[in-house]
């Protein structure tokens, strides 16, 4: 599969989460990505840097029109933490860690977003109000506690399988309860 292909791919897929999950400026917005996935591998054992890249070109554009923060998730040798700006990570008061990405050690998508970013940090965990899924990274730790599953066009980036999901406050209050359909899209 063509780079630009991924690429485009990744982007029509970010685009339609948004839609979906209608995000306001300012909010998280996780992303795990197995670039051994979406080449045919097993996730793990086929990185790449380039595949990692071109899901980046295409993931990125559409988070930062909407002024929405990234947040990408490292492999399980960093302990899926996550890569974000530091600016949402005092915005939100998430632990900032002291490790640094590399293509074994936090994976190829961390890496490309920490090469990326304006001012990249490491922290433990997010609540982010929706996220994608490519390749079976899961993100789900990652999530708000309330997570709805989105059905996008697309079912797979490459050859990974493409899971999505978007948030929505918890419903209290049981059988009496009245609820804001302004909170509950």
């Amino acid at each position: 599969m063509e780079l630009s292909e991924l690429t485009a791919q990744a982007r029509k897929a970010t685009e339609e989460l948004l839609e979906a999950a209608h995000l306001e400026t300012g909010d998280v917005f996780v992303v795990g990505c197995s670039s051994s996935e979406i080449r045919g591998g097993r996730i793990g054992h086929d990185s790449s840097m380039e595949v990692a890249a071109a899901v980046l070109a295409g993931v990125l554009p559409p988070l930062q029109e909407q002024g929405v923060y990234l947040a990408a998730q490292c492999c399980e040798h960093l302990n899926r933490s996550i890569v974000i700006e530091r600016e949402a990570a005092k915005k939100y008061g998430y632990q900032i860690v002291a490790a640094v990405p590399q293509p074994h050690a936090g994976g190829s998508w961390a890496t490309n977003c920490w090469r990326t970013f304006k001012d990249p940090v490491l922290v433990e965990e997010v609540k982010a109000a929706a996220g994608m899924d490519i390749g079976g990274t899961l993100i789900g730790m990652h999530l708000r506690r309330v997570a709805v599953p989105v059905r996008l066009s697309l079912d797979h980036i490459g050859e990974a399988i493409l899971l999505c999901a978007r948030t929505r406050p918890p419903f209290i209050g049981g059988s009496r309860a009245v609820y804001s359909d302004t909170e509950v899209r």
